[in-house]
């Protein structure tokens, strides 16, 4: 499997936002967001705005340079567009930004039109990422998605028409009812599209959500170990023959890798802001209040909205960071785990090492470790020997 040449370690810190509203809540969802009816997504704006400014002054904000902006959710265009706009001006006004900052937005089909998307062109956003997830309709019904393929087809057209020329879209395979032939008419259709960057996820049934239920009492079917194998062995072939893969879920093409999340995969720092965000700064580990009307009444009360703070020592950050690392396609630098935590893989997991080369699931090659090729359809548990 050869390098990507993808994966530089971008300079500076990411800056994560999270918009916790949805127009309504995926079955198979287990992400902190919530339908936007009945909440109070101006109120929350306020306060999310207000965490802003106290965060921009703390010493190690003022002290960091920031690379990347990524508001994600939820869906963030499911805001107003004046508030969404406002979140972004708050943002590079009050940190401190590369001069060419990678700024994504995520959004789901049914959301945006074309002047939604110029404005966020024009605000400075310069990367989208569309939940499209399939296009088949009959999938999307399945999942309660709230779009439909032809309102994804026109929502890229859209995305075009406003400015973009680095947009990704999510797609999702082992869908309920989901079939090798269903999979294959989604990969051709994005393909096609002249997309700069796919994102490719095996669905994950999660404790406690609407999916989980549905196939516990057998009132849905999911597709076989062997029918989602099949899946990720001919989404390789269909999309790398277009396509970088530079991440296990991820392809783009030449020079269109996502800076911000290359920086989670390297363990680098970054500052979550709202509810439920995280934000990684060197080891240590915060969680803000996933609710976001407390999260709201926290921050108003100037309160700090943190549910939970985690310290990391030495050997966790480089076990985290070697897991992390090892889903790039070009591995993890060896020089440069020993640089940042005097520890080598070798030092650290000695026979499990051996055995994992052994079987030919890692090698080294030009001074990384990296998965090998015959590792990638079973990374999950490759990495698993490594936690």
């Amino acid at each position: 499997m050869p390098e990507s040449s993808e994966t530089m370690s971008p300079s500076g810190a990411g800056l994560y936002i999270h918009i916790p509203f949805c127009l309504s809540k995926c079955s198979y969802c287990s992400f902190n967001s919530y339908p936007l009816a009945g909440q109070n997504p101006e109120g929350y704006v306020a306060a999310l705005s207000k965490q802003m400014e106290v965060m921009a002054e703390h010493p190690w904000c003022r002290n960091q340079t920031f690379c990347s902006l990524y508001i994600g959710g939820g869906t963030p265009t499911a805001l107003k567009n004046k508030d969404l706009v406002a979140i972004i001006e708050k943002c590079l006004h009050s940190y401190h930004f590369v001069s060419d900052p990678e700024i994504t937005v995520e959004t789901n089909p049914n959301t945006v039109d074309t002047e939604t998307l110029s404005t966020l062109y024009l605000a400075g956003v310069n990367r989208l990422s569309i939940g499209v997830q399939s296009f088949s309709d009959r999938l999307l019904q399945e999942i309660d998605r709230s779009h439909s393929s032809e309102e994804a087809l026109r929502a890229i057209e859209y995305a075009r028409q406003g400015g973009f020329s680095n947009i990704n879209i999510d797609l999702i395979y082992g869908l309920p009812t989901q079939t090798l032939d269903d999979w294959k008419e989604s990969l051709k259709t994005a393909v096609s599209l002249g997309l700069q960057h796919v994102s490719i996820y095996e669905l994950m049934v999660e404790e406690n959500t609407p999916l989980a239920g549905k196939v516990a009492e057998n009132r849905t079917l999911l597709p076989t170990e062997e029918e989602v194998a099949d899946m990720e062995e001919i989404t390789a072939e269909m999309v790398s023959s277009d396509f970088q893969r530079y991440e296990i879920s991820n392809f783009c093409r030449k020079g269109f890798a996502c800076r911000h999340n290359i920086l989670y995969w390297q363990n680098r720092s970054y500052l979550g802001l709202g509810a439920g965000a995280v934000s990684g700064l060197r080891g240590l580990r915060i969680c803000n209040i996933a609710d976001p009307a407390l999260f709201s009444q926290m921050v108003n009360n100037n309160e700090l909205p943190i549910a939970s703070i985690e310290c990391l020592c030495r050997k966790a950050r480089f076990r985290e960071t070697v897991i992390m690392g090892l889903r790039m396609v070009s591995g993890i630098s060896i020089a440069e785990l020993k640089e940042r935590f005097d520890l080598t893989p070798e030092d650290y997991y000695g026979e499990t090492l051996l055995e994992l080369m052994g079987q030919n699931l890692l090698e080294t090659h030009e001074g990384s470790l990296r998965l090998t090729s015959t590792a990638f359809p079973v990374a999950n548990q490759v990495l698993a020997d490594l936690v």
